[in-house]
């Protein structure tokens, strides 16, 4: 009798599919064998793309998503199914959507200026440039720059900014060309791009080989406690391929010759951090206790015991059953519940709780890249978000819940017919709009 066949003697015996299932891969960082279940959110479509018109018939492949922790160096992360050229050469993604974003993305710009004395005669790298959203603020400054990024439809918009960039997935090899043509960088950024990234020690391995002796590397990134803590299971998805503690970045850049030397807290993305990063070679930098504080914060919430990631998968189910049972009572009360945003978080929540139109019959989204589609796996329509008003549901549900205050001031007039918002995470919230 199989593995399967074999009957439990209760309930408490039966395993999951990802417990039966004996494949076991090496760590994106140490190759260390990872077995050790975070979180198992089932079958999911990739989260960061959607469905045109002409495409409703035809099949979706879904794959499996889980997240592990490797117990020798602590990295969260997902297996992966879909090559990183697959997923990015076209991307549905464009910063410039959000306004608060774009300030914060100003307010960087402008402090790191000041901080690291970047002039005409400096040189700054950003990897993942996405439509120029960052770098603008350096052209106007007129700070020599580079963007390197591999999707070309987002990277046509950048170059419309007056932007310089390379059309190139980043790693050694293209941290090599890119000297070659450039010199080294001054400040090279890398926000939000370090979970998108397959092969971590290539890609962290061309930010050592692209950064100059004396040049900062900042690093944005969710930080992972967060994720535990407030229950952000829903920006687990095959896109994000790791996820992020300083515990196993110090290591991660130790390896490759850097070091972490400063750490900020900012509150992007639902809590991230933005490390500071020095060529070890680097004595005029100090480290300050800003790194070796945070360290002690994570140890303390429990990040340094392998054991403490298996709690996110309650958590995670909790928020399933409140959100699908808030669905249900208001479709059998007659009430109308649509979405704001279509965003990879929303696709991963939705997919995860087996949500379709029936229960949430459309969401809108400002990108005018995602109007006209449909999410992946639900099927749900996404229109502009004048639909709102138009058709004035009871309920609107905020799937991108890290720009919750935003986009509660963008809603301000749904009071107008006494719809409510909804936030699905860290736990299922309704408000009366402002």
């Amino acid at each position: 009798m199989s593995t399967i066949e074999k009957l439990p003697n209760s309930i408490s015996e039966l395993k999951t599919s990802a417990e039966v299932s004996t494949e076991s891969r090496g760590c994106r960082f140490c190759n260390h064998p990872i077995e050790n279940l975070v979180a198992d959110l089932g079958l999911s479509p990739l989260c960061q793309s959607q469905i045109e018109h002409d495409k409703l018939n035809h099949p979706e492949v879904f794959y499996p998503l889980r997240a592990f922790v490797c117990d020798k160096c602590l990295l969260v992360q997902v297996h992966e199914h879909v090559a990183g050229e697959e997923i990015f050469s076209h991307y549905a993604y464009f910063s410039s959507f959000s306004d608060s974003w774009l300030q914060h993305c100003k307010d960087y710009s402008e402090m790191i200026i000041e901080r690291l004395h970047l002039n005409c005669e400096s040189f700054v790298v950003e990897v993942a440039s996405n439509d120029g959203y960052m770098l603008q603020n350096f052209v106007e400054k007129n700070v020599p720059c580079l963007g390197i990024e591999p999707a070309t439809n987002v990277a046509e918009v950048a170059r419309k900014k007056n932007i310089d960039v390379m059309n190139r997935f980043f790693g050694v090899q293209t941290a090599q060309d890119a000297v070659k043509e450039y010199g080294k960088a001054d400040l090279v950024m890398a926000n939000n791009v370090l979970a998108h990234v397959p092969d971590l020690n290539d890609f962290v391995g061309g930010l050592h080989t692209i950064l100059s002796d004396t040049g900062t590397l900042t690093v944005e990134f969710p930080h992972l406690k967060n994720l535990m803590e407030l229950n952000q299971f829903d920006t687990i998805y095959q896109e994000h391929y790791c996820y992020f503690s300083v515990l196993t970045l110090e290591k991660v850049f130790k390896h490759h010759g850097m070091q972490i030397y400063d750490v900020e807290k900012i509150p992007t993305h639902g809590g991230s951090l933005r490390i500071y990063v020095k060529q070890q070679i680097n004595s005029d930098l100090e480290v300050r206790d800003s790194v070796s504080k945070i360290i002690t914060e994570e140890k303390d919430a429990g990040l340094g015991d392998v054991n403490y990631y298996g709690r996110l998968q309650d958590a995670a189910n909790s928020v399933k059953y409140q959100l699908l049972e808030f669905l249900i009572r208001a479709k059998r009360d007659g009430k109308t519940v649509c979405g704001y945003g279509a965003p990879g978080k929303g696709n991963t929540l939705l997919n995860f709780c087996g949500i379709r139109e029936d229960l949430l019959p459309f969401t809108v989204d400002r990108n005018t890249f995602k109007q006209g589609s449909f999410l992946v796996g639900s099927r749900i329509p996404v229109y502009a978000p004048e639909a709102i008003e138009q058709l004035q549901p009871d309920y609107v549900l905020i799937l991108p819940w890290n720009l919750k205050d935003e986009i509660c001031e963008q809603l301000s007039y749904v009071k107008n017919w006494g719809a409510k918002l909804v936030v699905p995470i860290p736990e299922l919230t309704v408000m009366e709009s402002k």
